[in-house]
């Protein structure tokens, strides 16, 4: 992921500073990493799994209101097979249709917007994948993640991107397979084009350039497209899942967010025991739920950025699955999950 916040952290971060983390307790260390631009995975490393300590495996599904952390933890190990997938690859392409395969096979409703950016790299073919789990009346939750990683050599996204993507597909599993129609219609979207289109020559270009429009492109398209059909009105949330599965994991309390949205979330993770995850650390967040917040849509981001800049993983090829636990992805899918049923209460 990106954007202005993100521009300004990560000039912060190479300054030895971190703008964020008011209101809370909660302290990090900060290990010194190698996050050169020559940083790759060890010539050595096995392509078997990594291995997963007891501390990150996830609860059985029963425990966690039928989310299962361990699906989409695979989910996330397919999603990083593919490879780096900026848009408008032929691993991208891949990744496209592996979502939609899954989807289909979950009996999701499926929908598309094949569409074209203008970006500093000329027109890309850009495609948002759309999950719609109906309901009985015309209001929409969306719930929403990007799927494509930042366009940096060895870079596979498992935490920016992977997670949050492999957490909605498990999302999608769930609900897609109910069959009782809920008050709200659920769209889950995947969406492409979040990153910044640019080809990054180093780790250190990747995580401190940023230029407006030159990202969210998928969300800008996708607000667009529902104001242009008149679904724009019928929203009545929206959660935005972004960097969500990594170890010692901190969802920060973003600024921008609809206050009223956070605290519904913040409150169900408080009753499911999570009040140590979903943190008191603030931040104000730019991210693919802005073109909602712009036009009026209540919008929340979850997402972990700061943890991951400061262990030195965030835009660096060292953002790979062993950094992931599925442990997490189960608690974070357990909270949007009940949260997702907290909004179907809400606007019954």
């Amino acid at each position: 992921m990106h954007i202005s916040w993100k521009f300004a952290l990560a000039a912060a971060a190479l300054s030895g500073f971190w703008v964020v983390s008011c209101g809370s307790n909660n302290t990090r260390s900060t290990p010194s990493a190698d996050v050169s631009a020559s940083a790759q995975p060890a010539a050595t490393e096995s392509s078997l799994p990594p291995v997963i300590s007891a501390g990150d495996v996830a609860p059985p599904a029963s425990q966690t209101g039928g989310f299962d952390g361990a699906k989409a933890y695979e989910q996330v190990a397919k999603l990083v097979s593919f490879g780096p997938h900026a848009p408008d690859t032929p691993a991208i392409r891949s990744v496209q249709s592996y979502i939609r395969s899954q989807l289909q096979g979950f009996g999701c409703a499926v929908d598309e917007d094949n569409f074209h950016a203008q970006t500093p790299l000329g027109s890309l073919a850009m495609d948002n994948i759309v999950a719609k789990i109906p309901g009985t009346s015309p209001g929409i939750i969306l719930l929403l993640t990007h799927y494509d990683t930042v366009r940096l050599d060895n870079f596979v996204g498992a935490e920016d991107g992977g997670s949050s993507t492999g957490l909605m597909l498990e999302m999608a599993r769930v609900l897609c397979g109910g069959k009782q129609k809920s008050p709200n219609a659920v769209w889950i979207a995947f969406l492409d084009g979040e990153e910044d289109q640019q080809n990054f020559e180093t780790v250190e270009q990747a995580q401190t350039i940023w230029n407006a429009n030159e990202n969210t492109f998928g969300s800008r398209e996708l607000a667009a497209r529902m104001e242009l059909s008149g679904d724009l009105k019928n929203i009545k949330a929206v959660i935005l899942a972004d960097m969500v599965g990594q170890k010692d994991l901190q969802i920060e309390d973003d600024t921008n967010s609809t206050p009223w949205l956070r605290d519904l979330v913040w409150k169900t993770a408080d009753r499911l025991g999570y009040a140590h995850i979903f943190t008191d650390n603030r931040a104000a967040i730019g991210d693919d739920h802005q073109p909602f917040l712009m036009r009026g849509v209540p919008a929340l981001d979850v997402i972990d950025l700061n943890g991951y800049m400061q262990e030195g993983y965030w835009h660096t090829p060292q953002d790979t699955l062993d950094k992931i636990s599925p442990r997490n992805l189960a608690i974070v899918g357990h909270v949007i999950l009940e949260s997702v049923g907290e909004l179907q209460q809400k606007f019954r």
